[in-house]
């Protein structure tokens, strides 16, 4: 397949490269101060809040994790970076899965999020290994939910806004953090309309891309209500099969300094990609 990396057909590219992996390879604790009055409790509202209390904690390191099936083929892609919550902006590096020989063919892919678009470095057939390739995550067919491997762990807490049939797990030790389980369902279509300004679109373009609006979540808050696991169920129709992808995101170390600068423009590949 080949695609542009701008624009529309640059979405095709991105989509189409990571669940293609599926396919492939199925041959046929955190520092920072509190920024909550009182322990999350029981309290589904809390769960709803999460997206406001990560955005007054600063930024955080984070592990991500995608598990993606289809036809009875599993694969992981994982991602390990940290993120600007101020700034809205991320750096993540994720590995892909092995090939079906077991070889480790893949280079690592370099990712910087950002409120409008995600950046990748060694993604794709043809781009120089100086280059990056943009991709505009606000006409993406998912958000840029599974896009790129990871799902933007701001826009994961955004998800929550729409939370709904909340129920209260319990509470566990998570990294040596305790934490409080919740349960319940979230709706793309409604978090779009309830998420901040600059994940509305991404969210709204989700919204009309996936084949269905519900999502079944996991999340766990620590007890200044901040947002430190969170698991999403997402589903979507890839070249005529169903792809079932679990989405999780870690956050821990709050308040490290995360850095992240976005490529000059010249620095942006705009030929074609053969993915």
């Amino acid at each position: 397949m080949v695609a542009k990396g701008h624009g529309r057909k640059g979405v095709t590219f991105a989509v189409v490269a990571v669940a293609g992996v599926v396919a492939t390879t199925g041959g046929c604790s955190g520092g920072g101060g509190a920024v909550a009055d009182d322990p999350p409790g029981r309290d589904p509202a809390a769960v709803r809040r999460a997206a406001d209390v990560l955005l007054a904690s600063g930024s955080s390191k984070a592990r991500t994790s995608m598990e993606m099936a289809a036809g009875g083929t599993r694969v992981t892609i994982r991602g390990e970076g940290g993120y600007d919550f101020g700034k809205r902006m991320g750096r993540l590096r994720v590995v892909l899965p092995k090939d079906p020989a077991g070889a480790n063919e893949h280079r690592p892919i370099t990712e910087l999020l950002s409120p409008a678009a995600l950046y990748m470095k060694n993604r794709g057939a043809g781009v120089p290994a100086d280059k990056w390739v943009r991709v505009d995550s606000t006409v993406l067919e998912d958000g840029n939910l599974v896009t790129g491997g990871a799902t933007d762990p701001l826009t994961a807490a955004e998800l929550l806004r729409a939370a709904r049939n909340v129920a209260f797990v319990g509470e566990q030790d998570l990294a040596g953090t305790r934490v409080w389980h919740y349960r319940g369902v979230t709706d793309i279509g409604r978090a779009a309309k309830a998420a901040s300004p600059y994940a509305r679109e991404a969210l709204g373009a989700a919204a009309k891309g996936f084949g269905e609006d519900a999502v079944p979540f996991d999340a766990y808050l620590d007890e200044s209500g901040r947002l430190r696991k969170v698991r999403h169920r997402f589903s979507y129709v890839n070249q005529g099969h169903t792809v079932a992808v679990a989405s999780t995101t870690l956050l821990y170390a709050f308040g490290v300094e995360v850095l992240v600068a976005l490529p000059p423009r010249g620095d942006i590949f705009a030929g074609e990609i053969k993915a």
